[in-house]
This record gives structure tokens, C-alpha cells and sequence, in this order.
């Protein structure tokens, strides 16, 4: 049984303080080919699309296409603040190594 991802609280508050809901959108999590490590992580801003899987809180929606989710089983996606920049992030348990940039992994 794959488990989804989560989500923080914190990453849903970053969603509400930026409006994605209120624009009809939602943060989009996919998984591509490429980056340093074989895979990367693409994080943007989206319309929801049929086949995706949907995780709501806060009344703020993040969603995954069915091809990232064995990727990111039981992963989980936070926002962070630092001096160098806030960024969401994705601690995946799944990623066997990753880049210092926190976008590129392998499995």
C-alpha cells in the first residue's frame, strides 16, 4: 500500500499568505528526469488536473500527477525560512541521495 505524501501546516499558512487558493490554484508537486542526482522536483503553482491526488488543508490544495506519486510515497512537503531564502521543500524518505540544493535526488 503506498502512502501519500504530507503536508505541513506550515506549507498550507505559505499557501494561504500567498493566495493560491483565492487564484484557483495549488502547489504542484511533480517528480522529473534530470538534475544532478537523476531525478529533480518541480514545485510551482497550478490548476488542478482529473488525475491527480489532492491533499487539502487549511483550504489550501497541494496535488500530485499519478506518474510523481510512487516518488514521493510517505514524503513529506514543508516550507522553510532562512537567511539565504523560504522555499518549499521535500523531505523524501524514498531519495537514496540527493544535491545540496534540495531539488535533485536519486533512488
Amino acid at each position: 500500500m503506498q502512502l501519500p505524501p504530507k503536508v505541513t501546516d506550515r506549507a498550507f499558512d505559505q499557501l494561504a499568505v500567498i493566495g493560491a487558493a483565492d487564484q484557483g490554484q495549488a502547489l504542484r508537486i511533480a517528480v522529473e528526469g534530470g538534475g544532478c542526482s537523476g531525478f529533480q522536483y518541480e514545485i510551482a503553482l497550478d490548476t488542478q488536473k482529473p488525475d491527480d491526488l489532492v491533499l487539502e488543508g487549511k483550504g489550501q490544495k497541494v496535488v500530485v500527477d499519478e506518474v510523481s506519486l510512487p516518488f514521493l510515497e510517505n514524503a513529506v512537503i514543508d516550507f522553510t525560512e532562512e537567511l539565504i531564502g523560504a522555499r518549499f521543500t521535500i523531505e523524501n524518505p524514498n531519495a537514496t541521495s540527493s544535491c545540496g540544493c534540495g531539488t535533485s535526488f536519486s533512488m
